[in-house]
């Protein structure tokens, strides 16, 4: 259904038990359990207390990966070997061998995608990702038209090193200053990571339909490299770029339109890093700025109440989405039963003319906005409406 034929748009569907945004292209590089779009992104401030992880394909709150005092440096050096068994590798670290293996198997399946050539993909996957390849195939399908005759380069390597299993891996690549990251370093959080070697490579894609951000995650076996997973972006939403995204937040922000300024912070951080689970100097800067705009009466890592008439609903988590070259907000909330549509349309309604109420600046900085109830199983039932037809 075109956007511009309606107003109102319907679905149904499976989401995440939080029921929150997938923003980029996501292969189901492990069985779930083992999956690593489960990934941590944990709050380091300058103090040795760290707050609670999140999952960033679950909420996704922007508390992002913060740097280490010195202090903390010489904790995690004398903790236990256990605590301490990853490791990374920058491209500058590895030896010529073991980068030519990498970028090269890396470089070959960015081959066997522009040409949409799955099957071969799915021969040199891990065997757990080989087993349900839907995930791989579906983002090719998708994004043929960015891909085909595209020309990659390789914009950063590394190896990460897990010797043991770990719940909860953490990864620092690259040199670290006394204020934490460095222009060239990076550090990866990931779940429940089984033990192993994993290059992960960071593609550029340009063709003429844009700019397309390619990343893979390689598992070494033996001496061959194998898909584990990949996530694939656009570089621009609704025609931008992260650069302009965080200036119109800093607008929004001194404009004192604070909710905008934060819905577009969020979307300028979703641009600028290729993996969700991947901090940078860059990310890190955007967090502490982030930080002194974000809204408390917002659900960022905690359900808020929303009144409309004479119910209230309980919010699980509102940001912004492109649809098509417009950008909306989307809004979730809880529901205990969504079999009634006709019902749940009348309430998602209600839903966006309370949120369009309680925060009007949204009218100015959104095309629609999309009410979604989410009941307990995590399905969902949507409704979009553009701005204008909220009244």
């Amino acid at each position: 259904m075109e956007r511009l034929k309606t107003k109102i748009l319907h679905w149904l569907g499976a989401i995440s038990p939080g029921g929150n945004p997938l923003q980029v292209d996501c292969s189901q590089p492990f069985p779930p359990t083992l999956n690593l779009n489960s990934v941590r992104l944990k709050q380091r401030k300058l103090n040795p207390a760290f707050s609670n992880s999140i999952k960033a394909k679950a909420e996704f709150n922007m508390n992002l990966a913060r740097s280490l005092t010195p202090a903390l440096w010489i904790a995690l050096a004398l903790s236990p070997l256990s605590v301490r068994a990853q490791s990374c590798q920058t491209s500058s670290d590895l030896d010529d061998a073991t980068r030519t293996a990498i970028t090269t198997a890396a470089q070959r399946y960015f081959g066997m995608a522009t040409k949409g050539d799955v099957a071969s993909m799915r021969q040199n996957a891990v065997p757990n990702l080989a087993s349900d390849f839907s995930g791989i195939e579906g983002t090719i399908k998708d994004r043929e038209r960015d891909l085909a005759a595209a020309q990659a380069t390789v914009k950063g390597v590394f190896l990460l090193d897990g010797s043991t299993p770990s719940p909860h891996a953490e990864f620092y690549c690259g040199v670290f200053g006394k204020s934490g990251q460095t222009a060239n370093s990076a550090v990866f959080y990931l779940d429940n990571l089984p033990a192993g070697k994993y290059g992960v490579v960071l593609l550029d894609a340009n063709s003429p339909q844009g700019h397309t951000l390619f990343s893979l995650i390689l598992q070494q076996e033996g001496t061959d490299w194998k898909i584990g997973g990949l996530y694939v972006k656009s570089a621009q939403v609704a025609g931008h770029d992260s650069d302009w995204f965080l200036a119109r937040a800093r607008e929004y922000k001194t404009k004192s339109q604070m909710h905008n300024a934060w819905f577009y912070f969020t979307q300028a951080r979703l641009l600028m890093s290729p993996l969700p689970f991947m901090g940078t100097l860059a990310t890190d800067k955007m967090a502490d700025e982030m930080q002194s705009a974000q809204p408390a009466d917002l659900p960022v890592g905690k359900t808020v109440d929303l009144p409309a008439g004479t119910a209230t609903y309980k919010l699980i988590s509102i940001f912004p989405q492109a649809v098509g070259n417009d950008l909306d907000l989307i809004v979730k909330y809880q529901a205990a039963d969504i079999s009634n549509t006709n019902q749940i349309y009348a309430t998602n309604v209600a839903v966006m003319k309370a949120l369009a109420t309680k925060y009007p600046e949204v009218r100015d900085a959104f095309a629609a906005i999309v009410a979604r109830a989410v009941d307990p199983t995590g399905r969902d039932y949507g409704t979009l409406l553009a701005m204008k037809d909220i009244k």
